[in-house]
């Protein structure tokens, strides 16, 4: 049961009764549900027998709606089997249908019902930073949370967007970009003063009202006031020329230069869009995809491809209304929403997402005219990226096809798990689990299991037992639980009899059926093509050298094997970056910043005097000493 905090503004939430002794299901839980449903504003819940919800939906008047649920008939396909599997029901009310919109499309983003449309989008976003506490502030990329003292723009749709712009900005505005504890610590200009892509502040090449003179530049073109800039710089390129001062004027010549390449390097700048988000939607096969650009201060910030779950029935203006909310529940929203099919419940949209964002916003549908261009480049570029993933799915489909005829499966699988550890004489020992299907390699399913142990170094059959212990440990509760999405058809590993047989002990251990394991060793020499597979119900056999399923079976091992290397080698490098300040009792990560930040490095803390210490910003006396002291052994406290 939800809480009243989980609803906007306090909502309240509610409950159906206790169903009676005699278990319901269908349509008589709803319409139990019923009796005590009331007629205000809200969000109600289908849930499945083990309490999974099936579907979420929203309502300005609850008992009204669902009171639709019972008329079977008049329902979708899709519609009815959700009421088939319905045991139970919940509901949140709420004082506006406005709030109930956005609270329907956090439930769905959070709980991701399998009767819903589902946004598949769990990536955040990259943004361009501007620190504003500093005398000389830092231009930077950022992910995550908004951080105090800072200035974002954004967002961009991939971190080659944000870092092409971040490059540019530097060459037109020679903002640094580097961190604090590097800026306190140069003694002499870097790579970026040398090649005009900063004006050196750490080291005084430029003083703090001419840098601040930049930054305010900066923030103007992020703001989408460029023209006057553009005036304004070669205005000043003149002023240097006509003084003779050809070393600046020709500064500002590239400065201009590479303004006007910013300017012309989006595929889209719409000089009637400020700030948008622009919406494509193309439909076919029984999928949909979906385009979104970012225009921000009249830039294009780059565009991604979505590819929303449960559409096959969906008309295209109930897919995109729906991605739209749950789009905008973890992203501020901009002034003016376009997209080129008319919407349900538009006006509710609207004024969902103006609550939200607290300011006005506007869905606009425009029929002619440059954001009707706008929209139809968006639109171009969805059909384009999903006749790319139906051929790519035709292709999956056939491998996979493969796959079962070669391991003698019943149907082709849906979920292909494969592990791998990585380690340095049982050293950062990691394993890894890498997942495949038929779009291919789910990267937001893949694993990561840092070893805990204890695990005799170089014991890789201790290190899959725990791995595939901790794996299944869950996936065991989940299947108890009803929940069979995250449960493989094929484990495939990486060795020959002895890794097989160790495997095929720990699932037996475990109590683990339905899945077929594989493994799949190396053949002489290791060479590649000659591999032996080892399934346990048959001999070990080869594939044909260029039959397509063995180079599948081979990228997966190759992809798991990449895979454990980089996690590997991130959790080692993590090891490497110490410093004496973490042998300082007292010093946590966050004192050890501060000392960093004031003085540049490890080395300039050994050397500064106790009354420097003492002075450090966040710094108190008593850590102060603690440095001291710890680098100072003979000293002694007064």
């Amino acid at each position: 049961m939800m809480t009243a905090e989980n609803s906007p503004n306090n909502s309240q939430p509610h409950a159906a009764k206790d169903a009676p002794s005699a278990p319901l299901k269908g349509v008589e839980v709803i319409r139990h549900a019923l009796k005590t449903m009331p007629l205000s504003p809200g969000v109600y819940r289908m849930l499945g027998e083990k309490g999974d919800v099936l579907y979420v939906g929203k309502a300005l008047a609850l008992k009204k709606r669902v009171t639709s649920y019972t008329h079977v008939n008049r329902l979708p396909e899709r519609l009815r089997r959700m009421v088939s599997e319905t045991a139970s029901m919940e509901i949140v009310t709420t004082h506006t249908e406005a709030e109930a919109l956005l609270l329907e499309a956090n439930y769905i983003k959070r709980m991701k019902p399998r009767f819903n449309i589902l946004l598949r989008d769990d990536k955040s976003y990259p943004w361009l930073m501007l620190t504003d506490a500093h005398p000389f502030p830092q231009i930077a990329k950022h992910r995550g949370k908004p951080v105090k003292g800072a200035s974002l723009w954004g967002p961009f749709a991939s971190a080659w967007a944000v870092n092409q712009t971040l490059n540019l900005l530097q060459r037109v505005f020679l903002l640094r970009s580097c961190a604090d504890s590097v800026f306190n610590s140069r003694s002499r200009p870097c790579l970026l003063y040398q090649i005009k892509r900063c004006s050196g502040p750490c080291v005084d090449r430029i003083d703090q009202a001419s840098y601040a003179k930049l930054v305010e530049q900066a923030r103007e073109f992020l703001s989408g006031k460029d023209h006057a800039l553009r005036e304004e710089m070669s205005v000043e390129m003149h002023r240097a020329a006509e003084a003779l001062d050809f070393e600046r004027a020709a500064t500002m010549r590239d400065r201009i230069r590479a303004l006007a390449q910013m300017q012309e390097s989006s595929v889209i700048n719409p000089a009637s869009l400020q700030n948008a988000d622009v919406f494509g939607i193309w439909q076919e096969a029984g999928q949909a995809c979906i385009q979104v650009f970012f225009i921000r201060g009249g830039r294009n910030n780059g565009n991604r491809s979505f590819f929303p779950a449960h559409t096959q029935d969906q008309e295209a203006g109930e897919i995109l209304a729906s991605f739209i909310a749950q789009f905008y529940d973890d992203k501020p929203c901009p002034a003016q929403v376009l997209v080129n099919h008319e919407l349900p419940e538009e006006a509710l949209l609207a004024e969902a997402l103006t609550l939200r964002r607290e300011r006005k916003v506007e869905i606009l549908h425009p029929l002619r005219g440059e954001k009707k261009q706008v929209l139809d480049h968006a639109v171009a570029n969805a059909r384009d990226a999903l006749h790319r993933k139906l051929a790519e799915s035709a292709g999956q489909a056939k491998l996979l096809e493969g796959v079962a005829r070669v391991l003698g499966l019943d149907a082709p699988p849906e979920r292909i798990e494969v592990y791998d550890n990585s380690h340095i004489m049982g050293s950062h020992a990691y394993g890894v689990m890498i997942v495949g299907g038929p779009e291919g390699f789910d990267r937001r399913a893949y694993r990561k299991f840092l070893i805990k142990g204890p695990v005799t170094p170089g014991d890789d059959f201790g290190m899959m037992r725990e791995v595939l212990e901790r794996r299944f440990g869950r996936a065991l509760k989940e299947a108890a639980e009803g929940d069979m999405s995250n449960w493989p058809d094929v484990l495939l590993i990486d060795g020959g009899a002895g890794q097989y047989s160790a495997v095929r002990g720990v699932l037996d251990d475990l109590g683990v059926t339905g899945v077929k394991l594989v493994g799949i060793a190396k053949g002489p020499d290791r060479d590649a093509g000659r591999e032996w597979f080892h399934t346990g119900d048959a001999p070990p056999f080869q594939l044909e050298p260029r039959d397509p399923v063995l180079y599948y079976l081979q990228r997966l091992r190759d992809e798991a094997h990449r895979f454990a290397i980089t996690t590997h080698r991130a959790g080692r490098s993590k090891t490497l970056v110490t410093s004496e300040l973490d042998e300082i009792p007292g010093v946590g990560p966050a004192r050890k910043k501060m000392l960093l930040n004031t003085f540049g490095s490890a080395r300039a803390v050994k050397q500064a005097g106790l009354s420097e210490l003492e002075s450090a910003p966040g710094i108190n006396r008593e850590t102060a000493r603690a440095v001291y002291g710890h680098f100072h052994p003979d000293w002694t406290p007064a």
